[in-house]
């Protein structure tokens, strides 16, 4: 068992994290990989974005995002339009059956939770939603 001190918890909240991740990764819809998916799910949200400011967002270089955004278009699921004002640019957009992609994903993903939370008691449902809130301070601060 591990430690109850500070780098205890940490260590305990790191690996469950981790493997929760890692299962909630493994719900997503269709055969793309979990960064092909990261790129339709910042397009959704986010709308439309240059190639570069993609590859900045995601942490990776941009020949990298490149090859992913072409794997992406010849799914047909995302789309390359002229930037409005840069002619040297272009735009990438998540298409139609890109937005059903992600909704499915995200169906499945919140599924697969909803059924762990399900067999929970009502105190320990309210308590993780206690921890929700205090996850979601620690990784804005």
């Amino acid at each position: 068992m591990a430690p109850r001190g500070e780098g205890g918890l940490a260590t305990r909240l790191r690996v469950t994290l981790l493997r929760t991740s890692r299962r909630l990764r493994a719900e997503r819809s269709g055969r793309l990989s979990e960064a092909q998916h990261a790129v339709l799910g910042i397009l959704f949200n986010h709308g439309p974005m240059a190639p570069g400011a993609l590859a900045e967002r995601e942490h990776v270089r941009p020949p990298s995002m490149t090859r992913t955004i072409r794997c992406l278009v010849d799914e047909g699921l995302v789309e390359r339009s002229p930037h409005p004002t840069d002619r040297r640019q272009v735009l990438v957009s998540v298409s139609e059956r890109g937005v059903q992609i992600v909704k499915e994903t995200r169906r499945r993903r919140d599924q697969w939770l909803s059924r762990r939370l399900a067999s929970l008691t009502t105190a320990e449902r309210h308590t993780l939603s206690q921890a929700e809130e205090i996850m979601r301070r620690i990784y804005t601060q």
